[in-house]
C-alpha cells in the first residue's frame, strides 16, 4: 500500500482554489490538474508500504508528543523545481515553526520502522498540477501574474492523518486510515 502523513484543507480553502484552478486550466493544456477533493498539506510520503506495517507506522504516529493546534494561510503560487523548467505548480502554506516542527517529529517517529528521512528541508505547499518534461507554461506564468496577489484562506489544524494512496487513470483516491489529534488527545 502507497501511504503518506498529511493535515487536511478546509472546504473554503478547497473552493478557492478550485475557482483559480478552473480560470488558469485553458493556460497550459499540458498541466495534469490534481483533484480538488484530494488537496492536503503533505508533512511526509511514506510510499510503497506491506499492508501488515500499517499497525506499526500508526503507532509510531500515535508516538508524536509535541502536539499543539497548527495556524496556517494559503497564498501565492509557485513551481517547482522553477518557473524554467517546471514540474509542479503549487499553492503556498505559511505557518509558524510549529508546522516545520511536526513534520519533523513525523520523520523522527517513522525513522525507526525503517521510514527514509527526508534529506531536503521540509517546504509546505499544495500541489495544483504536473508537468511532462517539455511542458511549456508561458502562458500559464503570464495568467498568473494576471491574477495578482492570491489569497485563499486560512485555517488552524486540530489534527493529521496517515493516508493510503491508490493510483487510479482518473488520479489518486485517497483512504483515512489514522487520524491524530494536534490539541494533545487520543487518535481516532
Amino acid at each position: 500500500m502507497r501511504l503518506f502523513v498529511a493535515i487536511d484543507i478546509p472546504e473554503q480553502v478547497r473552493s478557492a482554489l478550485g475557482e483559480l484552478m478552473k480560470s488558469l486550466h485553458g493556460a497550459c493544456r499540458d498541466a495534469r490538474w490534481v483533484r480538488l477533493a484530494g488537496l492536503h498539506v503533505t508533512l511526509k510520503f511514506i510510499g510503497e508500504t506491506p499492508p501488515e506495517r500499517a499497525a506499526e507506522l500508526k503507532s509510531a504516529l500515535a508516538s508524536i508528543a509535541t502536539r499543539a493546534p497548527i495556524a496556517m494561510h494559503f497564498r501565492g503560487l509557485g513551481f517547482f523545481p522553477n518557473p524554467r523548467r517546471p514540474r509542479v505548480l503549487w499553492a503556498g502554506v505559511e505557518a509558524g515553526p510549529d508546522l516545520a516542527a511536526l513534520a519533523n517529529a513525523v520523520e523522527k517517529a517513522l525513522s525507526p520502522a525503517g521510514i527514509q528521512q527526508e534529506d531536503r528541508p521540509y517546504s509546505p505547499h499544495l500541489t495544483l498540477a504536473r508537468f511532462k518534461d517539455s511542458a511549456r507554461v508561458d502562458a500559464l506564468q503570464v495568467a498568473i501574474e494576471k491574477a495578482g496577489q492570491l489569497e485563499f484562506g486560512a485555517t488552524t489544524a486540530t489534527e493529521f492523518h496517515l493516508y493510503q494512496s491508490v493510483l487510479k487513470p482518473g488520479g489518486a483516491e485517497y483512504t483515512r486510515l489514522a487520524t491524530f489529534s494536534l490539541s494533545g488527545s487520543k487518535t481516532k
